[in-house]
């Protein structure tokens, strides 16, 4: 997963190391006198003249050697290495406003300041990077599982995006899910439109042992999605999952009938569905669906299949609406909770 977005990171990580090896090269040259050598800017002019009899030479530049193996990196020695990352972020299909906010983060960790390398100077890089990703992805989570055992049960859950991106498998997955956690679900189409709907959402309650309400091909989806709620008040069931048409944003028909499911149904959550494979395209779509009918959470379907990584790592950020899972797979259980210190870990090899 997200292989050609780890092999852009691992190429930066090497490339600033070499340019943080120079200059500590550069400055191994210095002789390191009986005196503890100190930055300029912060030495009175009076203590460095004694300093001077203990051997101690300080450079004109703030990019000094202080105690032991710690150094302040300037921007020039980075330059080059982090305008390769901002242009590898944007192959990857990382939003360009992401990749710019990636990129000035790991600058503001790196630069500046007093560096102490206690372990390792790889160890530092790969500390701003991580920081610098964790911050992108890092939105406010919902704690999907918290909230569903928390919840005033039943728990309505709607499940809306694009075409053909696997929101009914997705559905499923999270009914496996839910079934795990010890609570029922029934699921409820709200896809009246597409041929083959109640059947494939069918086949999926069949092979999981759980209950379908589905109506006529054309019904009103409101109608079906309510009366999956009074099913599972009725019966005991826990949380109630809600398949809707594919649509675009721009498809005010479909989009009325969303507004509709909210002020009938008043769901819970609104889970909005993608493919990660889509890179910025699912980004620009999340976006867009976000302005025209509000979702709180994101879920990122053939994650597993995506090398690139751009949406996952931007579609976050600029909705500001948290990733809630991955699709890494067709089966039930390929559903991954996104955590975005466990996704930096494994973009960094950790």
């Amino acid at each position: 997963m997200f292989d050609g977005l780890k092999d852009k990171l691992s190429d930066f990580r090497e490339e600033a190391d070499e340019a943080v090896e120079e200059v500590e090269d550069a400055d191994k040259d210095e002789p390191d006198g009986d005196a503890e050598q100190v930055e300029q800017e912060d030495t009175p002019d009076e203590e460095r003249a004694e300093g001077s009899e203990g051997g101690t030479r300080l450079r004109d530049k703030a990019k000094t050697l202080v105690g032991e193996r710690a150094f302040i990196i300037e921007e020039d020695d980075l330059e080059g290495p982090l305008r390769d990352l901002e242009l590898a972020l944007l192959s990857q299909d990382v939003e360009v406003s992401v990749a710019d906010e990636i990129v000035d983060r790991v600058r503001e960790n790196l630069l500046g300041e007093k560096k102490h390398w206690r372990d390792s100077k790889g160890e530092l890089i790969d500390d701003a990077l991580g920081d610098a990703l964790v911050e992108v992805l890092d939105v406010d989570g919902l704690g999907f599982d918290g909230y569903v055992r928390e919840a005033k049960k039943p728990v309505v859950i709607v499940f809306t995006g694009v075409n053909g991106v696997g929101k009914t498998t997705t559905i499923a997955k999270v009914s496996k899910r839910l079934e795990e956690m010890g609570l029922s679900s029934v699921m409820a189409n709200g896809d009246t439109y597409r041929a083959g709907a109640n059947q494939q959402l069918t086949e999926h309650a069949e092979a999981l042992e759980k209950k379908v309400i589905t109506h006529e091909q054309g019904g009103d989806p409101a109608a079906v999605i309510y009366d999956a709620v009074e099913y599972a008040e009725a019966n005991g069931v826990d949380v109630v999952l809600g398949d809707t048409a594919g649509r675009l944003h721009t498809s005010d028909d479909l989009m009325n009938q969303l507004s509709k499911i909210d002020r009938v149904v008043e769901p819970d959550l609104n889970l909005f569905v993608d493919e990660a494979v889509a890179g910025q395209d699912a980004t620009k779509r999340a976006q867009e669906f976000d302005e025209a009918a509000e979702f709180d959470g994101i879920v990122l379907t053939k994650a597993d299949a995506d090398s690139a990584g751009g949406a996952a790592i931007s579609v976050a950020h600029v909705t500001g609406k948290p990733v809630v899972f991955l699709g890494v797979g067709q089966g039930y259980d390929d559903l991954r909770e996104f955590d975005p210190g466990d996704v930096t870990d494994e973009l960094l090899g950790e």
